[in-house]
This record gives C-alpha cells, sequence and structure tokens, in this order.
C-alpha cells in the first residue's frame, strides 16, 4: 500500500501559496480531513465541505477554492489510508512500535540516539512496491517523540523547524516558530558552536510541541550533532511535565529559502512588512519558515489566508543584532564592490590559521557580543597575548598544525550506509587526522601553561581532560606511532596503507607486503627503461593516473624528436614529459587491486577502534571550541600588532579619541586622518554636516565599526575609546535603486527609515546618513525633521548625517543635540585664479558655515554664468526666512548651557577615574566655562 500522508503532501507540496484569494478568512480547511492538532486558530472549520467550497478556508495551492492540498489527497482515494484520527494512530503511523524503530536509528556514536529504546520512534508507511521495507514519504522521515521539560501549567502549541547550514556555514543556525493559538511566526538565525547552547535555550524559552528537521539531519548512520543534542536535552522527563515533545523529519529540499521568502511576502500582514528587509539575505530561517508553513499546512489540512500573519525577527539574546542592509553597508564580511576583495571588517581582522577560527571570526563580526563581562574576558586574552611574546609565538605555531577540527568530527560521526573503498578510504585517512589532532593537545597544554587570564586557565584546564589521553592510547596500540598527517597524494597514500601496525591483521601484513612489491617492482620497471633508452626517466605519480612515468629533457635531445613509440597517453608542459605504457598501465591496475584489499582490512579495524572511542568523544567539541577561539583571540592580537590599536573600556559613554577607519587603513596602506567621538545619555544625538566628499560617510561607518570591533573582544583604531554595549546596531546609508524588488530611492530609504523606528531601543547604535535625498527638499527636510525627533525620545545613540541645514537649528529645541562639521579649506588655483575646496576630512564642532557648496560645484562646470548667480540669489533669499523662524533665544541658550553643565556633572561622577586634585581643577573649569557661556548670553539679551 501506498503512503497515503506521502501522496498527499507530494500532491500539495508541489504547488506553491500563489493563487489565494483576498477574502479569504485567515484559515480553511476540509470536514472530511481532520488536522493533527485542533488548537485555537487552525482548528478546521466544519462547514467548509457543506458550502460546496465558496466559503472554505481560501484557495488551495494551485487552485481558486477548494483544490490543492485536499484534493490532492482526494485524487488517490483508492489507495488512501483513512485519517489517522480514525486509526488511532498518527499521519506517521503506530507510534507504539518503538524497538523496531529505535534499531533502524542505532548509532555507535555516544552523542547520538543509542538510547532512544525508551523514546517514541515513529514508523513512516510502507511502499507498496517494497514488501516488507519501511520507506520515507516524500514528507516524513523518523518521528521521535520524548518529553520535554514544559511546566504542567503550560500547553505547548508551538511548531518550530529548525536548519543548519552546511560547509563553511556550519554552525550557522535557522529558525521558525508558529503557535498554533496565535498567527504569528517568528524567524531566527544565529551563528552557534559545537555545543549549540543557543539553540537549546531558545527551544526552551519556546517550548515546543514538535520540532522539525531536514532528513539529513538524522538518517541512520548520517545524525548531526545538533539532532542528537536537541533529542538528548528534550528526552528526560521532567517530573512536573506532562507535554511531549515530538521531532520530525521532512525532506531537504522542503527547506527552500526562495519558497520561504514568497511565503512570507505572500501570508504577512503589511503592519510588519519591514521583516522583508531583515531576512531577505538569512537564508537559513527562511529555508526553516518554506518548511515550517508547509508542514503546518499539511498536518492541520489548513492554510493560511494572504497577508494574514504576523512575522517578525528575533535575534539571539546574548548578541547584539545587526540586519543584513547594515552588514552590507558597512562592508562587515562582504566587499560591496567586490566580493572576491579582502576590503572588509573581516579582511582586516582576520589572521586565523584554521578553518574553524575563520568561522568564529566571521560569526562574531555579524552578531557580536553584549555581555561586558565576557568581552572584557577576551580583551584581557588579548592583551596578555600582546605583552608575553612567547605565549603569543607558543600558540600560534601549534594552532597553526590543527586542521579543520569541526569538519573532522562531524566525518567520524557519520555511519556510511554503504560500504566502498572511497567510505572505507576516508575513514582511514580521518583516523589518521584524529591522532594527528589528539597528538597536538599536549604541545597545546604546555603553551598555555603559563599562562594567567581566566579564559586561558580555563581552556588549559578544560585539556586535561583525561579522554584525550584515553582515545590517544586505544588508536596508538593500532595505528603505528610515525603514522602522521602529510601533504602530498603519494606521502598520505603511503600512511593510509601502512596505518595499523604489523601482527594486528595477519592477512593485511601479506596484503601490504604484496603492495610494497608492485611499487618496488614499478619504480625498478621504470629505472630498466630509462636505462634501455638513455632518458632520464623518473617515477611519478597522481591521485587520477596512479604511477607514470615523468621526464624532463628537450625535445631535441629525443630519438627522432619524440618518444619510444611503446609509451602512450604522452602530456607535455614545457620540457616536462609525462606518459606511460602498457606494462607500466596493468601493474598499476595490480597496484590499486591490493591497495583495495588493504583499505578493506584496515577498514574493519578503524571501525572497530571507533566503536570504542566513540563513548569518550565528546571532549573533541570541547577541542575544537578551544582552538578555534584560540584562533580568533590569536588573531585579533596578531592584527594589534600591524597598527596602533588600543583596549577598549565600557561604560555608559561612547567615547573616542582619535579614532580612524580600520578598513581604509587597509586600502590606503596608511593611517587615515583620525578625529574624535563622543556621545553620552545627555547628548545621544548628534548631527552632522559638511560637503560631498568631506568624510562625513567614512565616519559614520568607522564609528560603528569600532563598536562591533570593541563588542567581539577586539582591540580598537584609536588613542583611546570608551563604549556602551549596543544591543542593535542600525545603518541607512547610501541611495541607490533597489531593482530586485522593484524599490526606488526614496522606497528604499523609507522602508530602512519604518525598520529602524520599529525595532530601536535605548540601547542602540543608530547611523543615518543623509536621509530624504530621494524626494524633493521640502519633503525630504520634513521627513528628516519628524525621524529626528522621534529618535530623539529615545536614550539611543543616534548620529544624523544630512546636506539639510535647517535641521542643524533643532539644537534650540532639543538640549540632547549636538552639531558637527567636517571643514573645508578654499583655495586659489593657479590657472583661472578659480577658488576651490581641499578637504581636510576633520570634525569640528558646530554646524558648516559652508553655504551652497553644491552651487560651488556647479561653478567648476560648464553651466552658464547667468543661472548660477540666479541660483544663489533665490537659493540666499530661502535660507534667510528659514534661518530668521529659527534663530535660538538668549533664554533657549542659557538653558542648554545649564542642561549642558549638568550632564557633565552626571558624567563625572560616573565614570570619572582622577585623583582629588585633578577633579577640582577639572570642575573649576567646568564651572568657569558655564560662568563665560552665561555672561555672553547676558551680553547678547541686552
Amino acid at each position: 500500500m501506498a503512503g497515503a500522508g506521502g501522496q498527499a503532501f507530494a500532491s500539495a507540496t508541489s504547488e506553491s501559496y500563489t493563487g489565494r484569494g483576498s477574502s479569504t478568512p485567515a484559515v480553511g480547511g476540509r470536514a472530511d480531513q481532520t488536522p493533527r492538532y485542533t488548537l485555537g486558530l487552525l482548528q478546521t472549520p466544519h462547514s467548509s465541505e457543506s458550502t460546496g467550497g465558496s466559503s472554505s478556508g481560501g484557495a488551495r495551492p494551485g487552485g481558486s477554492g477548494g483544490e490543492g492540498l485536499a484534493a490532492g489527497r482526494a485524487a488517490g482515494n483508492s489507495a488512501v489510508k483513512p485519517a489517522a484520527s480514525e486509526r488511532g494512530e498518527s499521519y506517521f503511523g503506530d507510534k507504539s512500535s518503538c524497538v523496531e524503530n529505535a534499531n533502524t536509528l542505532n548509532l555507535t556514536s555516544s552523542s547520538s540516539l543509542r538510547g532512544l529504546n525508551s523514546t517514541c520512534v515513529g514508523k513512516a508507511p510502507l511502499s507498496s512496491g517494497r514488501s516488507g521495507c519501511r520507506s520515507h514519504t516524500p514528507l516524513m522521515g523518523y518521528s521521535v517523540t520524548s518529553s520535554s521539560a514544559v511546566s504542567a501549567h503550560t500547553v505547548a502549541s508551538v511548531i518550530v523547524a529548525v536548519v543548519e547550514g552546511r560547509g563553511l556555514a556550519r554552525g550557522e543556525v535557522g529558525m521558525a516558530s508558529i503557535d498554533l493559538k496565535n498567527p504569528e511566526m517568528i524567524l531566527s538565525q544565529f551563528a552557534d558552536n559545537t555545543t549549540y547552547a543557543k539553540v537549546i535555550t531558545k527551544l526552551k524559552i519556546l517550548t515546543p510541541l514538535e520540532i522539525i528537521m531536514s532528513n539529513t539531519a538524522c538518517d541512520a548512520g548520517n545524525t548531526t550533532k545538533l539532532f542528537s543534542l536537541i533529542t538528548e536535552h528534550f528526552k528526560a522527563r521532567s517530573k512536573i511535565s506532562f507535554n511531549h515533545v515530538t521531532f520530525t523529519t521532512v525532506q531537504r529540499k522542503y527547506f527552500n529559502e526562495t519558497k520561504g521568502l514568497e511565503y512570507i511576502e505572500q501570508l504577512c500582514a503589511s503592519e510588519f512588512s519591514t521583516i522583508f528587509m531583515e531576512v531577505q539575505s538569512k537564508y537559513y530561517c527562511l529555508a526553516a519558515a518554506a518548511a515550517l508553513l508547509k508542514y503546518v499546512e499539511f498536518i492541520q489540512n489548513a492554510v493560511y489566508a494572504p497577508k494574514s500573519l504576523k512575522v517578525r525577527f528575533q535575534g539571539s539574546e546574548k548578541t547584539a543584532m545587526i540586519d543584513s542592509s547594515s552588514a552590507q553597508n558597512l562592508e562587515l564580511v562582504i566587499n560591496n564592490r567586490d566580493s572576491r576583495n579582502g576590503h572588509t571588517l573581516l579582511g582586516v581582522l582576520n589572521y586565523t590559521k584554521t578553518p574553524g577560527g575563520s568561522r568564529r571570526l566571521r560569526s562574531n563580526i555579524l552578531e557580536p557580543l553584549v555581555d561586558a563581562e565576557t568581552i572584557n574576558t577576551r580583551l584581557d586574552c588579548v592583551q596578555e597575548l600582546l605583552q608575553d611574546e612567547e605565549l603569543f609565538f607558543g600558540l600560534q605555531a601549534v594552532i597553526s598544525k590543527f586542521l579543520d577540527t569541526e569538519q573532522l568530527l562531524s566525518v567520524l560521526v557519520q555511519i556510511p550506509k554503504q560500504d566502498t573503498v572511497k567510505t572505507a578510504e576516508s575513514k582511514i585517512t580521518n583516523l589518521i587526522y584524529l591522532k594527528h589532532t589528539l597528538e597536538l593537545v599536549e604541545p597545546l597544554k604546555a603553551a598555555l601553561r603559563s599562562c594567567n587570564t581566566q579564559l586561558l586557565k580555563a581552556y588549559y584546564n578544560s585539556l586535561e581532560d583525561t579522554r584525550f589521553g584515553i582515545i590517544l592510547e586505544k588508536i596508538t596500540s593500532v595505528i603505528n606511532d610515525d603514522t602522521r598527517y602529510t601533504k602530498g597524494c603519494l606521502s598520505m597514500r603511503t600512511q593510509k596503507c601502512y596505518a595499523v601496525k604489523p601482527n594486528i591483521n595477519e592477512f593485511l601484513d601479506i596484503a601490504r607486503r604484496t603492495y610494497t612489491e608492485i611499487v618496488d617492482d614499478i619504480a625498478g620497471m621504470i629505472t630498466q627503461l630509462a636505462e634501455k633508452y638513455s632518458l632520464p626517466m623518473k617515477t611519478g605519480f597522481s591521485s587520477a593516473r596512479g604511477f607514470f612515468i615523468q621526464m624532463n629533457a628537450d625535445c631535441s635531445t629525443l630519438p627522432n624528436g619524440q618518444l619510444p613509440s611503446e609509451f602512450t597517453k604522452i602530456t607535455k608542459m614545457k620540457n616536462t614529459y609525462s606518459f606511460t605504457s602498457a606494462d607500466l598501465i596493468k601493474m598499476n591496475e595490480r597496484c590499486q587491486e591490493s591497495l583495495r584489499e588493504i583499505y578493506h582490512m584496515t577498514y574493519l579495524i578503524v571501525c572497530k577502534l571507533l566503536n570504542e572511542i566513540y563513548e569518550h568523544i565528546h571532549c573533541l567539541y570541547k577541542l575544537s571550541d578551544i582552538v578555534s577561539m584560540l584562533d580568533m583571540l590569536l588573531s585579533f592580537a596578531h592584527a594589534c600588532t600591524l597598527s596602533d590599536y588600543v583596549r577598549p573600556e565600557f561604560t555608559d559613554t561612547l567615547a573616542i579619541k582619535q579614532g580612524w577607519h580600520p578598513i581604509l587603513e587597509k586600502i590606503a596602506m596608511e593611517k587615515p586622518v583620525s578625529n574624535n567621538t563622543y556621545l553620552t545619555e545627555g547628548n545621544n544625538f548628534v548631527i552632522i554636516t559638511g560637503p560631498n566628499m568631506s568624510g562625513k560617510s567614512t565616519y559614520l561607518k568607522q564609528i560603528a565599526l569600532c563598536q562591533i570591533m570593541a563588542q567581539i573582544g577586539s582591540y580598537v583604531p584609536a588613542e583611546y575609546c570608551s563604549f556602551r554595549i549596543a544591543e542593535q546596531i542600525f545603518t541607512r546609508i547610501g541611495m541607490d535603486d533597489d531593482i530586485e524588488t522593484n524599490a526606488s530611492t526614496f522606497m528604499k530609504e523609507m522602508k530602512e527609515i519604518t525598520y529602524i523606528i520599529q525595532n530601536a531601543n535605548d540601547k542602540s547604535l543608530i547611523i543615518i546618513d543623509e536621509l530624504g535625498r530621494g524626494t524633493s527638499a521640502e519633503e525630504g527636510i520634513g521627513i528628516c525633521y519628524a525621524a529626528c525627533e522621534y529618535l530623539l525620545n529615545l536614550k539611543a545613540f543616534t548620529l544624523f548625517a544630512t546636506h539639510f541645514l535647517e535641521l542643524c537649528h533643532i539644537d534650540a529645541l532639543y538640549p540632547n543635540v549636538e552639531n558637527y562639521h567636517f571643514q573645508v579649506q578654499h583655495v586659489r588655483s593657479s590657472a583661472g585664479n578659480k577658488e576651490k575646496i581641499a578637504y581636510t576630512y576633520t570634525l569640528s564642532k558646530g554646524y558648516t558655515e559652508e553655504k551652497n557648496y553644491g552651487l560651488k560645484a556647479a561653478e567648476v562646470s560648464s553651466l552658464p554664468s547667468s543661472i548660477i548667480l540666479d541660483a544663489k540669489e533665490i537659493t540666499s533669499h530661502i535660507a534667510e526666512r528659514i534661518l530668521h523662524r529659527q534663530k535660538s533665544t538668549p533664554e533657549m541658550m542659557k538653558q542648554r548651557a545649564a542642561y549642558q553643565l549638568a550632564m557633565r556633572l552626571v558624567q563625572t561622577a560616573r565614570n570619572s577615574r582622577l585623583d582629588p586634585d585633578s577633579l577640582r581643577v577639572y570642575l573649576k573649569a567646568l564651572k568657569k566655562k558655564y560662568e563665560a557661556s552665561c555672561a555672553r548670553k547676558n551680553d547678547e539679551q541686552q
């Protein structure tokens, strides 16, 4: 019998959410199918069938009213089983049969699901074509049910989809969750380490009813660490828990980020449409959303109507949130002009030696820490590495020898479905890599032995885990002591052939002797050929060709200008010939046959060895974490040695003395012009003005980059710096159209500023560069003024660059506003005695005195002088009227001076480290400055 659920889902999921009528209710369904969970809004209406579909729960995929998912099920009625509720079982089959399915999920890794004999595992429907053989439906693989630590007073109603990246993106996790009682979908994407602490924490907060993952995450013999940890944490039954978590797998193809974005665009309510900007490049949470929405539709026999869902993105609680647009604007990991270019923040800091270290650095840049204690712990390590050269170079020498530990672990815990020569060779290779890795534990401990900082000491203590020695002892009892990881395919092949010690397997010893004899015969044959033809032949080897003949010779030295006729497959590169012969081809075949026998017998021994060490393998996850973290910290220290970076402090003030742009320094190969920055709770809004190309955008990016560097535990390009922890970093930079989303410059600006306004909080850092340029001057000024007034009500640190000088007078109404500008100089050119602007890239207090610098730029062009004169006159009249309306009164200026004095006193009380005498001098200076300011205002008033 064909799997009914599989057929239904295959039919249903071949369509998308497109084509649904706008008048459909929030949820739809059919009375002849029962939803798995009768909770809240997803409960199927019972009247849909009787009304002939006209008032059903909305158009189904591929149809307009009663088709799609339900029709897909109905299409195969003759082969479809009764509904699960009628059979008294779930759509996955009878979940009471635990033993059979526990055996099918039997894994040899202790971190996997070997202990699932106490956990219910559901069967997939059987295939009619292969009687007695269990098949995976297109939707489902295995379904594992276990208890979760949920309060007895809480009824779980959340379904969560989890997906993890592969390759270099491994550790990047996307999650999507939906509450069956509430039409709200929450998306999350974050980088996690091998312990997956963030994933587990978030899942425990959600208290899910069901977790769905890709079937590739938990196939027998191929279970991922993430799946094992999730099931492990939710398996133990709590004494106060009456709820269960069901683990279900779906085919990987349903985790489709393109479909996920389409579904969100179709289903997300317009009030929450700013979610598109935030998640459009977060592929893993989009993929999870696609699988989640299709799965919920399938099991509940219900669909959401267009624009009926609340969708929001929820970042990790312990990291700062940087949206994809800001990451792109700041060029954190990808250069906007050339994606292969290293002129990014990642390129500035990346001196890592291992793939794991590089991945950790990348994830930290995209998600900086928000816990000052953790950051300072990292900074302590960097400081010690900079002060202790022996420690720095000792650690760097050891770390550089490590391979990709995370990739090694991933391969080791996988059990191949089919034993082939390739899988055998891979297992042998990885065991050699494991031996190589474990042999580096003692040198790493020795390098850390004299460390003083808390984190490095903790790493040293972790490396004293006796399991490292146990695993290495078991390996060396079987593997030769001199077996090493080497570069070069022939050298590595030799290591694999002779990896296992002699006298363990008599047949293996015989096979290796045979292999040695064949290799010796090949070398002897090539030597004889060289003597026979008096040519400088030597033995060559490649993984593709095996053994071949290689010769360096000029064509003129060959008899008749060509090689003897017995040689075939001749290739030439410059003066190097590569070729073979019929006899050598036969000997290569014998060599390969002997090699296959060696690999087969070695593989059996290696598998037995791995089975013995699996119970101790958990310590390797900690080792992987230690290596990647040390690699990143060494990279930070290395970057400091190449430039004059300084250790940041964390207070309630953003103060940077003579800071500069780290990426610009790398591009220019010299130190850029440095500038100061100062923001406090009392002066948290800075307006920056200045001509085009004066340095405003570069300065804004510089501040955000320095903030990120500080929050990942790196030193910062400045003479001194103090930062307030930013929980969110927002940027609105650039004025390009977005062709992909059909958004004009102005519309893109509005979307970005809307996103900032909706999500910013008092702990945010907000960077806005020239808002309102995409529309008329009047509208632009109005939008900027309104946006500024909204942001001024927050305690967020905001830097706002603009060409609208009218905005500068907002400081008359809001004392927490400061004006700064970039200075320029006017020079006379020798040719034509024309005045030009020379940029100093220096930030000064107050707003720019440069007027009409756009008109000055126009003067250089070929625009007629009469037009320029008219433009100057009109501009002057408009500016005078605006200035007259916005002019501050002396009383307002007095109040501002008093406010600024009060804020300085508050900052001094909170953060001052001055001795009593110095503090007294400073306070007297503040008083004198305030009195002088008041006197000046009185003179102006008189």
